[in-house]
C-alpha cells in the first residue's frame, strides 16, 4: 500500500505539468522556452482562450513567469488556466 507522500509524487508527475514530464524538466523547459510551452500546455488541455493570451505578443510573459512561480511553489502549472 502506498503512503501518502508516495502518492502525492504520483498524482504530481504528469498531471499539471508541461508535456506530462516531471517537474523538474517542466520547469527548466518553463525558463528557457515558457512561452512556447505555455501556449501549447493550455492548447493540450483544451483552454483555448488561455493559449491565445499566452503567446507571446499578448500576455505572454506575465504567462511565463506565472508558471515559473507556480512550478516551484506547487510543482505543477496550477494558475492561470482558465
Amino acid at each position: 500500500m502506498a503512503t501518502k507522500k508516495q502518492k502525492s509524487r504520483t498524482r504530481t508527475r504528469g498531471y499539471g505539468t508541461y508535456l506530462g514530464l516531471g517537474w523538474i524538466v517542466s520547469l527548466i523547459l518553463a525558463i528557457f522556452f515558457g512561452w512556447i510551452f505555455a501556449f501549447i500546455h493550455r492548447l493540450l488541455n483544451g483552454k483555448i482562450i488561455s493559449a491565445i493570451l499566452a503567446l507571446p505578443f499578448l500576455f505572454g510573459f506575465i504567462f511565463w513567469l506565472v508558471d515559473i512561480i507556480s512550478l516551484i511553489v506547487n510543482r505543477k502549472i496550477k494558475w492561470l488556466l482558465f
